[in-house]
C-alpha cells in the first residue's frame, strides 16, 4: 500500500493510545495523523444517556488529549453529525484517508455505510478495523451459518478460535499544528450538571483497575463477585464501554495471571473471562437481531401485557420501594452511575416481575444513569432478567429480594451504605417482609412479593405463545 501523506483517525469507542488497531494502522501508513473526536450536539435531556456517562466521557477525552500530547500529537474536537464533520475536516486538511474502528450496532453500521458512500464521492479512502470485540458478529456462527441464540455453544466456539494479538504500542505521532479544534468538553457543553461522584476516567486509570483486580480479587472471583459490599469485581465495564482499555489487553493479562495460579484460582479467572464472552455474545445478538431494541428477543412472549404505573416506576427509580436491597441498588445507581451486577439482576426482576412494568422502561432508565451504559449489554441484561431475551432466565425463575439479601448481603453492609436511614437497623429485618416500617422515614414494602410472583406466573402463562 502506498504511503498516505495525511490521514484522519476517528476516535469512537476506543479512547486510548495502547492496543488501538485503527490508530496503530493509521500511524503506520500515514506520515501525518489528525486524531479527532466528534461530539454529539444534543443540548437537552436525552433518553439514552445522562450526566454520569457524559462526565466520564469528558474525563476520558481530557486523558486521551494528554496522552496524545505526550506522543507529540494533539486531539482535535469537532461537534455535529459525524459523517459531515469528518468530511469537512478532510477537505480542510487535505486528508486522503479516514481510519476508524468499526462498530456493529445498527446505528454504527448506518453511519459507517454513509461515511463510505460520501467519502467515496470525494475520493477519500476509508479503512475500518475490528477492535471493539475479539470477534465480530459474522465471525462466530453455528454449523448451519446462523447466529448463535444460546450462550454456552457460542462461548465454546469463541474459545476454540485463535485470539488476535494486541497491536504494538505507539511511541510517537505526527500531527499538523494548524487544524482548528473546539475546546475539550465539560458537562456544561451538554447543559448537564453533575449527579454525584463518578469513577475516575481515562486509560491510565483503566490499566490501574485491571492490575488491582488481578492482584487482589481475581483469584476468588467466583464467590466474591456476588457480594455487593465487597471490592471483588474488576470495575472495568465503563472502560470497555468507552475503550479506555481493550478486551485483548484484559484477556491476555488474565491468561498470563492464570499461568501462575492454583487450579482453583485459575477457574476463578476463567469465570471472569466468561464475562468478556457474555459481552461479545450480546454484541452479536444486537447486530444479528436488531429488533431486540424494540421487541422481546423471544417471540414466545409477544402477547405479554405490561402495566403502565408511573407512580410505582418513580418509586423504583428513586429507591423508595420498601425493599432494602432494591432501594440500595437504585440509590447507588443514582449517586454514582454504577450498580453491582448481582443487584442489577435483583432490581430488574423486581421491576418486571413484582411491579410488572415493561423491561424497556428500566432499560432506558439504566442508560440514562449508568456510566457503563452499553446498548447491547444493557438490552441483553434487561431481557435476560425479564425472561424474554437470548438464553434468558426462565420466566418462572423469579428472584426473591429477601432471600437474595440473605444470600449476598447477610450483614446488611451494602444496604446500610446506600440506604442511610437503615444504618442502625438489625440486618435480620432486611431479609424478611414486614407490613410495618422498619425505620423512621423508610417506607413499608410497596407490594407483597409472594403475591406478585404468582401474578407474574399467570401473566406469562397467558402471554406465552403456544408452540
Amino acid at each position: 500500500m502506498p504511503t498516505i501523506k495525511r490521514a484522519i483517525h476517528w476516535f469512537r469507542r476506543d479512547l486510548r493510545i495502547s492496543d488501538n488497531t485503527a490508530l496503530f494502522q493509521a500511524n503506520k501508513r500515514a506520515e501525518e495523523i489528525l486524531p479527532v473526536y466528534v461530539l454529539s450536539t444534543w443540548k437537552n435531556k436525552h433518553p439514552w444517556t445522562g450526566a454520569h456517562r457524559q462526565e466520564f466521557l469528558s474525563g476520558c477525552l481530557a486523558s486521551l488529549s494528554g496522552n496524545l500530547k505526550a506522543l507529540g500529537g494533539s486531539l482535535i474536537i469537532r461537534a455535529g453529525e459525524p459523517v459531515a464533520e469528518l468530511l469537512k475536516l478532510a477537505r480542510e486538511s487535505g486528508s486522503e484517508a479516514i481510519f476508524f474502528n468499526r462498530g456493529s450496532d445498527p446505528h454504527s453500521v448506518k453511519v459507517q455505510e454513509s461515511l463510505a458512500t460520501e467519502a467515496g464521492k470525494m475520493g477519500i479512502s476509508i479503512y475500518g478495523f475490528k477492535d471493539i470485540a475479539f470477534f465480530e458478529p459474522s465471525e462466530i456462527l453455528t454449523k448451519s451459518g446462523e447466529p448463535f441464540r444460546v450462550f454456552t455453544p457460542y462461548a465454546r466456539a469463541w474459545h476454540a478460535l485463535e485470539k488476535p494479538d494486541p497491536s504494538p504500542t505507539i511511541r510517537a505521532i505526527t500531527v499538523p499544528t494548524d487544524i482548528f479544534s473546539l475546546p475539550l468538553p465539560s458537562l456544561s457543553y451538554w447543559h448537564l450538571q453533575s449527579e454525584g461522584e463518578t469513577i475516575e476516567p481515562g486509560e491510565r486509570m483503566a490499566l490501574k483497575r485491571l492490575r488491582h483486580f488481578l492482584n487482589r480479587s481475581a483469584a476468588a472471583y467466583g464467590h466474591n463477585r456476588n457480594l455487593p459490599s465487597e471490592d471483588a469485581t474488576s470495575r472495568l465495564s465503563q472502560d470497555l464501554r468507552f475503550g479506555t482499555i481493550s478486551p485483548r489487553h484484559i484477556y491476555f493479562h488474565c491468561v498470563e495471571a492464570a499461568r501462575e495460579c492454583s487450579a482453583t484460582e485459575r477457574r476463578n479467572i476463567n469465570l471472569f473471562v466468561n464475562e468478556l464472552i457474555w459481552r461479545e455474545f450480546y454484541i452479536q445478538i444486537l447486530a444479528n437481531f436488531p429488533g431486540v431494541l424494540d421487541h422481546n428477543f423471544s417471540d414466545k412472549f409477544e402477547g405479554l401485557e405490561w402495566e403502565e404505573n408511573e407512580s410505582a416506576f418513580s418509586r423504583w427509580c428513586e429507591g423508595t420501594t420498601g425493599f432494602p436491597i432494591v432501594d440500595a441498588g437504585m440509590r447507588q445507581l443514582n449517586e454514582t452511575g454504577y450498580m453491582h451486577n448481582r443487584v442489577r439482576m435483583i432490581v430488574a426482576m423486581f421491576l418486571t416481575k413484582d411491579l410488572h412494568i415493561h423491561w424497556k422502561k428500566g432499560e432506558q432508565y439504566f442508560l440514562q444513569k449508568l456510566v457503563d451504559g452499553d446498548v447491547a449489554s444493557n438490552n441483553g441484561g434487561w431481557q435476560w432478567s425479564a425472561g424474554t431475551g437470548a438464553d434468558a432466565a426462565p420466566y418462572f425463575r423469579i428472584q426473591n429480594p429477601w432471600t437474595q439479601t440473605q444470600n449476598y448481603d447477610p450483614e446488611g453492609k451494602y444496604i446500610k451504605r446506600w440506604v442511610r436511614e437503615l444504618k442502625d437497623v438489625s440486618p435480620e429485618k432486611f431479609m424478611a417482609p414486614s407490613s410495618a416500617n422498619i425505620a423512621k422515614g423508610y417506607p413499608a414494602p410497596m407490594v407483597n412479593h409472594a403475591e406478585e410472583r404468582e401474578r407474574t406466573l399467570r401473566q406469562f402463562s397467558r402471554g406465552r405463545r403456544k408452540s
